[in-house]
């Protein structure tokens, strides 16, 4: 799970993502440290012979550059790395060695490298020395070998001496100073490998790789595999590393810094009969706060083990942090994990446990998924994440059910309904067939859409041959590669049910929703499929089979529509649910009168059926067919809902449609109130204490539940008495006080705060030294986005132009400019500032925004003309790179929703007004 680099969900990512958010069997006695990697092909001769001077004539023009993939002329066997790494100066050094087959003659070899500064290049060839050069052919890190004479097909070792720059932000190699110390960190998904060492950096290139790290002394390095020498040698100590298992280059890590490094080991398990050597790896800061991850990480490795009926598949495992990773990265033996994700402890909040279950679960997953078995080419990426998406909501319920962990990831899927709706987009498994395309696969698509519609598939196939389907595709591709369709084969080989092919391809190989209408009654009802699409759209026609599932009270029945209609008989009277268990992967529609009776029983809804009506019928409207009041009957009755998600879907859409503007002044001012009267009681009922610990060992739904109550309360209603007590609380505790203030209010404690204060530019400023001055993992990345999110236009344009400080690291000015411009009262302000800095921010590695992210930032307008603005001003500049899907779904999500606010905002407003 990348979850992901900038703006991931994760919830790899991730979040979320980035992202990432944001993310797979053998025998159980066996780990990997004793089924060595194959050999490395090794020279003809010892001694190599110097090859002859270059000769006089020119030489052929070389073969045109790759776009994407490799062209298969050589394949690598077998890496050594040997890196200095000093996180404390700009520039890390390197020397590596990569033993490969040339299966042709050639003068030019092209592999990557990405803004390395290479300063010698070597090919040794059946015994034979060739001096080569480097240069880099286009700024994806594409780089051509020339040689002057000719090499001879056949073994050879390539040898680079160079150095490069550490990166600021999450990709590459980076570095972050914490406190007054530096620490160093890797992130290769997907192509930025090639920015940290010489490579073939593609999936389907899986090899074995050593790795020596050298390091100032006292420093702690970590690699893939167990450390097996230190050596001090002057001022520095090298670090060597056992050779790993083949792995790809994405999946390879390198860490080095003065961390704080808590030790422990997984017990053996049914399928492991030695322990498993766990550390928690974290900056300095973090050194008190490890033992909750150390702790909860083991149970997740041994239910993982269990699912799969294999042991963990590496000799080891580090789970390390950094406090710029946004999500999570599943390196094999040491993942890497946003600093909050890891650093927790049992007193913190529902939300913070449900990510680490989820997050820990899915990386974890990954090692077997992913790792051990891995796609041959990135247009099968989908199948990584969105495998290990299902399996993090899944593990982590398993591990901790009481935090019903396992609901999240339905909403995820349905959230990605909002993505999939659009006629810009993707099919879940897509050609990729350049670099700059790979970046777009890791997005809502591949972890929402492609994780719900596995739960689909598994829920439609029952459990247990789902389950056999995955171990007989992980014991068929062990340590090698694999694609989409030798697991499609896997799954319908357990299942015996040809039909699952079909209809699991017709999800991941065509984009969109399904739409189910139903009609009838009396025991009888028919469901006619399309394709879902908004008011003022039209969506080409679509088949899918699509595997669905109807309950009426407890008769439950599920059938494959593989045609235009099928016919439900469920002879008992009630209200209809049309998507049973919200597993399935699609939207329903249906007469007023059904939609009414489903209502009126919401609130005792399972959280997956409830969050399968609230979307639904919110997609409903977006088409133009319910009618606001159905939307405010479904807040009334689906609020009382006990699941925590179920609850704030209730009301989620009277959200949206306030960003968006729908409302005229009298209808904000009655939805202001209409929240008051939903949740005023809930939380008089509920009470409220923001004083440390004041409920603590609280279940995790009650905690979960007043959390949203207060977040709604001070945000949508404002309430005058809690906005004061959140204020003071969070005064007092800046004043020094800390039993004043428990972290889980942060957020919106300081923006209370903030709101509360006469001078608040000086109150902004101040607070914004404090967290530059705090290395907390939740208070400074809380302060930050407060600060971004003022909706303040004289803090808006200071944080824009002059709040600029060392201290500052390159994501958080990305989360500062992103508050700003996402924010409805400030985000003018902050389009203009992106469109005027837009050719600096896309120069490349230096620029605050990565392509693939910028166009996100435009999502909260809600205007045709401005939909027109956007595509204006920023079309052709994100021509062909990595951003310009994203930038069309966001230029058709503005528009959409500028032709829904044209036809339906009156119609809004009145409902708003008059409702009670």
């Amino acid at each position: 799970m990348r979850h992901h680099r900038l703006f991931g969900t994760v919830l790899c990512a991730a979040m979320m993502a980035p992202h990432g958010v944001w993310a797979a069997p053998h025998s159980a006695a066996r780990p990997v440290a004793h089924h060595p990697a194959p050999a490395a092909p090794a020279p003809a001769a010892p001694a190599p012979v110097a090859a002859p001077a270059a000769p006089a004539q020119p030489l052929p023009p070389p073969p045109p550059a790759p776009r994407g993939r490799l062209d298969g002329a050589v394949t690598p066997a077998f890496y050594r790395l040997d890196l200095s790494v000093d996180p404390a100066k700009e520039r890390f050094s390197g020397h590596v060695e990569i033993d490969a087959l040339l299966h042709g003659a050639s003068h030019y070899v092209y592999l990557h490298g990405r803004d390395l500064n290479v300063t010698r290049v070597s090919a040794n060839v059946n015994g034979r020395k060739f001096t080569g050069h480097w240069k880099q052919v286009d700024d994806t890190g594409v780089a051509l070998l020339t040689f002057d004479e000719e090499l001879p097909a056949g073994q050879a070792t390539f040898a680079f001496d160079y150095d490069a720059a550490f990166q600021d932000g999450p990709q590459g190699m980076f570095r972050v100073k914490v406190g007054d110390a530096w620490y160093s960190w890797t992130q290769f998904e997907s192509i930025d490998a090639r920015a940290a060492f010489p490579s073939f950096d593609q999936p389907g290139y899986k090899q074995p790789f050593t790795v020596t790290l050298r390091t100032p002394k006292g420093m702690t390095a970590v690699s893939n595999a167990p450390e097996t020498d230190t050596v001090d040698d002057g001022a520095q100590t090298i670090h060597r590393f056992a050779q790993t298992a083949p792995l790809p280059s994405y999946l390879v890590a390198m860490m080095v810094g003065p961390f704080a490094v808590a030790k422990g080991e997984v017990a053996p398990t049914p399928q492991r009969d030695k322990p498993l050597p766990l550390r928690i790896i974290s900056t300095q800061q973090n050194k008190d706060k490890l033992a909750f991850a150390l702790e909860n990480s083991k149970s997740i490795v041994a239910h993982l083990e269990n699912y799969f009926g294999t042991a963990f598949p590496y000799p080891k495992l580090d789970q390390i942090t950094a406090p710029v990773m946004p999500g999570a990265m599943e390196n094999a033996g040491a993942d890497l994990y946003q600093d909050n994700l890891l650093i927790l402890d049992d007193a913190a909040t529902t939300a913070q446990k449900r990510a680490f279950g989820m997050v820990v679960a899915h990386e974890l997953a990954h090692q077997w998924f992913g790792d051990l078995v891995t796609p041959a080419w990135w247009d099968d990426i989908w199948l990584n994440e969105s495998f290990a998406n299902w399996m993090g909501y899944r593990i982590g319920n398993e591990w901790r059910g009481d935090l019903n962990i396992g609901a999240g990831a339905l909403e995820e899927g349905f959230a990605a309904m909002g993505t999939d709706a659009l006629l810009a987009g993707r099919p879940i498994h897509q050609k990729i067939d350049t670099n700059a395309q790979i970046d777009a696969a890791f997005d809502s698509i591949t972890y929402g859409k492609g994780g719900h519609v596995v739960a689909m598939i598994a829920a439609f196939m029952g459990d247990d041959a789902f389950k056999a389907g995955v171990r007989d595709y992980m014991a068929a591709h062990r340590y090698g590669n694999a694609t989409s369709a030798d697991f499609f084969a896997s799954l319908a080989k357990a299942s015996g049910d040809p039909r699952i092919l079909p209809a699991m391809q017709s999800f991941t190989d065509q984009q969109g929703i399904p739409l189910l209408t139903f009609s009838g009654g009396k025991g009888e009802y028919y469901a006619v499929q399309s394709r879902y699409a908004r008011l003022g759209t039209q969506a080409p026609p679509q088949k899918w089979s699509i595997p669905f599932c109807v309950r009426v009270e407890k008769i439950r029945q599920c059938q494959l529509l593989d045609g235009e209609a099928a016919i439900i008989s469920i002879i008992v009277n009630g209200a209809m649910i049309p998507n049973a268990g919200g597993t399935g992967y699609y939207r329903f529609d249906m007469p007023q009168a059904d939609w009414e009776r489903l209502l009126a029983i919401s609130a005792g809804l399972p959280g997956g059926e409830a969050l399968a009506v609230a979307d639904s019928l919110w997609a409903s409207f977006q088409a133009g067919r319910a009618r606001p009041a159905l939307l405010l009957q479904m807040a009334r009755t689906m609020v009382n809902n006990p699941d925590s998600y179920a609850g704030a879907a209730a009301t989620g859409w009277m959200q949206t449609l306030e960003r968006a503007g729908f409302y005229d002044a009298p209808a904000e001012a009655a939805y202001r109130a209409f929240f008051t009267r939903l949740y005023a009681p809930m939380l008089a009922k509920a009470g409220f204490n923001p004083a440390l610990g004041a409920y603590a060992g609280e279940d995790a739904e009650s905690s979960q539940r007043r959390a949203q109550l207060v977040r709604k309360m001070a945000g949508v209603a404002r309430d005058p008495a809690l906005l004061s007590t959140l204020a003071q609380a969070t005064g007092a505790w800046m004043g020094g006080n800390k039993a004043a203030l428990d972290p889980a209010w942060y957020g919106v404690g300081l923006a209370a705060w903030l709101e509360a204060q006469g001078d608040r530019m000086a109150a902004a400023k101040s607070l914004f030294e404090q967290a530059l001055a705090s290395q907390d993992p939740l208070f400074r990345p809380s302060a930050l986005s407060v600060l971004g999110a003022s909706g303040k236009a004289d803090i808006a344009q200071w944080l824009l132009d002059d709040a600029k400080d060392k201290r500052l690291r390159l994501s958080e000015r990305v989360q500062l400019v992103m508050g700003v411009a996402v924010n409805t009262k400030t985000r003018d302000m902050g389009y203009d500032w992106l469109r005027a800095h837009a050719d600096e921010l896309l120069s490349g590695s230096s620029g605050i925004f990565l392509a693939s992210r910028l166009p996100q930032v435009f999502g909260t307008f809600c205007s045709v003309e401005k939909s027109a603005a956007i595509q204006r001003d920023f079309g052709a500049r994100l021509a062909g790179k990595t951003g310009e899907l994203e930038l069309a779904r966001v230029i058709e999500q503005v528009r959409s929703c500028g032709v829904l606010k044209d036809a339906r905002a009156a119609e809004v407003s009145t409902a708003m007004v008059r409702a009670k």
